[in-house]
């Protein structure tokens, strides 16, 4: 995770330690949806998923999440069938990061979701649900 992200990580903690948890998702949200749902149906439900989750949980989430170790170092170990999907226009994990992790694990396949963010099973569902179909026939 990069300097920005851990800082950016940070913020968001203590804004939801200091009570104001509910500035959180709006500022998570360009970068959890792609721009051309930031102000429709999808936005809004991304909003209420929060508010059900809450604070406590966003918390042991968030702190997870910088603690974590780098992982990328044991993908080639990876022996099952695997599928790497990222939404072309993710801003939280660039698809760059996802062709790294798809290169470095044998045999994977890379799905890339056009007019996706984050979120492509919420935000193209139908196009998720094609590429899974897909991958597990094969």
């Amino acid at each position: 995770m990069t300097d920005s992200r851990c800082k950016h990580r940070r913020e968001l903690l203590t804004l939801a330690q200091t009570g104001r948890f509910r500035g959180v998702t709006p500022r998570l949200l360009p970068i959890l949806v792609h721009p051309s749902r930031l102000n429709g149906p999808l936005a809004a439900e991304v909003m209420a998923m929060a508010e059900r989750v809450g604070r406590d949980a966003f918390l042991r989430q968030q702190t997870a999440l910088t603690g974590r170790m780098d992982s990328r170092p044991h993908l080639p170990a990876i022996r099952a069938k695997t599928l790497v999907a990222v939404g072309e226009d993710d801003v939280m994990t660039p698809p760059y990061l996802a062709e790294e992790m798809a290169a470095a694990i044998p045999g994977a396949r890379l799905v890339r979701f056009a007019g996706s963010g984050h979120l492509p099973s919420m935000e193209v569902p139908e196009a998720v649900n094609a590429a899974m179909a897909d991958w597990l026939a094969d």
